[in-house]
């Protein structure tokens, strides 16, 4: 299991990345988290909810609903163009500490930078 510290300080990148690919709803977004995970990061609506709440007061994600063929309508989230621009600072940060981290480890850790 990944230490509660690396899952807390990746959420909204991890989050923000999923919506790229295409908009989800709040269960698809944990299945996804998990298998990508391979079990290692196990959301709950708890922990999901108050984030989305929070990308979406923000301007990063928006809501919205569709009919559902198995049962009530869905809230789905998607990425907005604000959304996308933050991805993108995002993604430069976390490859640069990656960066920083394979120099001070080595490459014999199987790392790679961008």
């Amino acid at each position: 299991m990944l230490p509660k510290e690396l899952v807390a300080a990746s959420l909204r990148p991890i989050m923000l990345t999923l919506l790229e690919e295409r908009a989800m709803y709040g269960y698809q977004i944990i299945q996804r988290v998990h298998d990508l995970s391979d079990g290692q990061i196990k959301w709950t609506a708890s922990k999901l909810y108050p984030l989305l709440h929070d990308l979406e007061n923000k301007g990063l994600v928006e809501a919205f609903w569709q009919p559902s063929e198995a049962g009530p309508d869905r809230k789905y989230y998607r990425l907005t163009r604000v959304g996308r621009e933050a991805l993108a600072r995002e993604k430069r940060s976390w490859l640069d500490l990656n960066a920083i981290l394979v120099r001070l480890w080595g490459p014999e850790l199987g790392l790679q930078t961008a």
